[in-house]
């Protein structure tokens, strides 16, 4: 029992079981501080007054994190779907041509090093306990931490958003229109320092690597937006 402990233990310090969630989380949060605050900066760029700042940074936010949720739910589906129809397919082929999928199994396990006979011999002892999980996990790659869950996917994308483009919409709200380009910008390159390096520790990856990647675009993406509102030049009144 102890040593059973242990073994979960050590498997918990991985963190691979987490990319599922991480990634969605990870890229709706940083969208939503990115998009809200690029779209914030752009039409203050353009306006002298703090209404319509404040009017098209709250459109962003409700349709980005609306947009968000269904188009990363429509895609996970796919993906879902995709591995629904291979995992049919596979049963099918279990039993029309069980003999041709052992064989299959071995030589995937022999690819991997083990000898001829120790593959042939692994791939009947995990065919008898689970043919169809051992050809799922092994021939196509799905496995539990691999697998598509939609709705996990989309709640964490829209609701991580959400709480991102909040933090630059409370700039636009409080503090002063003068200069508010700068504010958003200052802001939100300081929100997604401070994501980057969550989502690097929460993934066991190098933060500075993280921080400096989301510094960068994000720089480049509001540059760009403030950019063109100082081009048009119009003044939105």
């Amino acid at each position: 029992m102890a040593e059973n402990n242990e073994l979960d233990d050590y498997l918990d310090n991985h963190y691979i079981h987490r990319s599922n969630w991480l990634r969605a989380a990870v890229l709706g949060a940083n969208d939503g501080i990115l998009s809200t605050a690029s779209i914030a900066i752009g039409v203050a760029a353009a306006s002298d007054i703090r209404e319509p700042v404040i009017l098209a940074t709250l459109a962003g936010l409700v349709a980005g994190s609306l947009s968000m949720a269904a188009g990363e739910y429509v895609s996970v589906s796919s993906q879902t779907d995709v591995e629904k129809a291979d995992i049919e397919r596979e049963q099918e082929e279990l039993i029309e041509t069980p003999e041709l999928e052992l064989k299959r199994l071995a030589q995937i396990y022999e690819d991997r090093g083990l000898k001829k006979e120790t593959a042939l011999t692994v791939a009947k002892e995990l065919t008898a306990h689970d043919a169809l999980g051992a050809h799922v996990r092994d021939e196509l790659g799905i496995n539990e931490i691999s697998a598509a869950n939609p709705l996990q996917a989309a709640l964490a994308s829209g609701a991580a958003f959400t709480i991102g483009g909040v933090l630059p919409f409370l700039v636009t709200l409080f503090l002063p229109l003068k200069g508010m380009e700068y504010y958003l910008y200052g802001f939100a390159i300081f929100f997604l320092v401070i994501l980057g390096a969550m989502a690097a520790k929460a993934g066991g990856s190098s933060i500075l690597k993280a921080v400096g990647r989301i510094t960068f675009w994000g720089t480049v993406a509001m540059g760009l937006t403030a950019l063109v509102g100082h081009f048009f030049g119009v003044n939105v009144a």
